[in-house]
């Protein structure tokens, strides 16, 4: 009854994707459940017909993990499901993770999970059984191309910190490079720290690089765009009563000087969000391959008994008012990466270095703007 009520008061289409959603609603109530697991199994059951990957249940174990233990140990992978084909496809993984090591790539597909097949599952089912003790094995059958591949992966405790940073030397000055995995709660307060210490080193210019971040919380977001940003729109929201809410620059921006912004086609989400605000504001160029078209906002509940719902409540449109779903954020400047690329950055450990074919093209543009300057 929760769940009910939370999509009818709170979901984006008040069209239900075309579902009498009070009709639905009477259908699951009035059935008898024997246990909880026959309930959290309707639950699914029923939201899946909102056709939303992002509408989701979460038991408490899985809620539980989401809230208070991002360093459950597990293999540092996140995927999607392919809307067309249904199969569930590796967005990326997290660098340096044991995932990245073995050589899983973003646009594998994910045929088995300790040679059970994945055919069924949602990402929540794949996210819960990559987790495990530290030490243990978990084998991916993946499909690339017409090849199919098998791993055996240990997982690990993954400690993810949201931004790194350090200073690259040119043939014009020092520039900085700054990576930014993800829009967790403390990633801004870390992005300020990176833009004032590289400030103190009189860095040129800066690159900013967000290939395969997912994206995260939308206040952190908008608080990292408004230190790139001086003037101008950072993003729109529209929820099911078409209400629209614009966040802009505040003028407190930490620099302004020359910006390249690095993206992938596993950079998603509050991500894109930033890119957008950088790329229609003029504030910087954007080179790599197009994002994956991520556009809406989720709310997180908690239910009675511990479990969870993720609900979509609202989407966003650029500072133009484009709506990126499912067409993504296409670069100023393409620079793609075939997979022996990929590999071989990941055997050289060569990611954001002159080794890097979209670095290597970022700092080129980036030296060609500090000229221009």
């Amino acid at each position: 009854d929760e769940v009910c009520q939370i999509i009818y008061r709170q979901y984006i289409d008040g069209t239900f994707n075309g579902q009498d959603w009070q009709a639905v609603s009477k259908e699951y109530l009035i059935r008898s459940y024997k246990s909880k697991q026959e309930a959290y199994t309707a639950i699914r059951e029923m939201l899946e017909k909102l056709d939303d990957p992002f509408t989701r249940f979460m038991n408490p174990e899985e809620f539980k993990a989401l809230q208070t233990n991002p360093d459950t140990p597990s293999i540092g992978l996140s995927v999607k499901t392919d809307k067309k084909t249904k199969k569930l496809v590796v967005i990326s993984p997290i660098e340096d993770s044991p995932a990245y090591k073995a050589g899983i790539l973003s646009g594998d597909v994910l045929v088995k999970i300790d040679g059970k097949t994945t055919q069924g599952m949602n990402t929540m089912n794949v996210v819960s059984q990559l987790r495990g003790e530290a030490g243990t094995p978990v084998t991916l059958t993946v499909r690339r191309g017409q090849k199919q591949l098998e791993f055996k992966i240990i997982r690990e405790k993954i400690q993810l910190r949201p931004v790194s940073y350090k200073v690259t030397k040119t043939s014009k000055g020092n520039i900085g490079y700054i990576r930014l995995k993800q829009f967790s709660a403390n990633a801004s307060g870390e992005m300020r720290e990176a833009i004032r210490d590289l400030e103190k080193k009189q860095v040129a210019g800066y690159i900013l690089d967000l290939r395969s971040n997912n994206g995260g919380l939308l206040f952190s977001s908008i608080e990292i765009a408004r230190m790139w940003l001086k003037d101008g729109t950072i993003v729109s929201t529209i929820d099911r009563k078409g209400i629209v809410e614009k966040e802009a620059a505040n003028g407190r921006a930490l620099t302004d000087k020359p910006l390249i912004v690095i993206i992938n086609d596993a950079t998603a989400s509050g991500a894109e969000i930033l890119t957008a605000a950088l790329q229609e504001n003029n504030r910087g160029i954007v080179i790599g391959t197009k994002t994956i078209g991520y556009n809406t906002i989720q709310s997180v509940r908690p239910l009675y008994d511990g479990s969870g719902v993720a609900v979509t409540i609202a989407k966003w449109r650029t500072p133009k008012g484009r709506d990126i779903s499912n067409l993504g954020i296409s670069p100023d400047v393409v620079v793609d990466l075939t997979s022996s690329e990929q590999l071989a950055m990941i055997k050289n450990r060569s990611f954001g270095t002159m080794a890097d074919p979209q670095f290597s093209k970022a700092v080129e543009k980036l030296i060609q703007r500090i000229k221009k300057k």
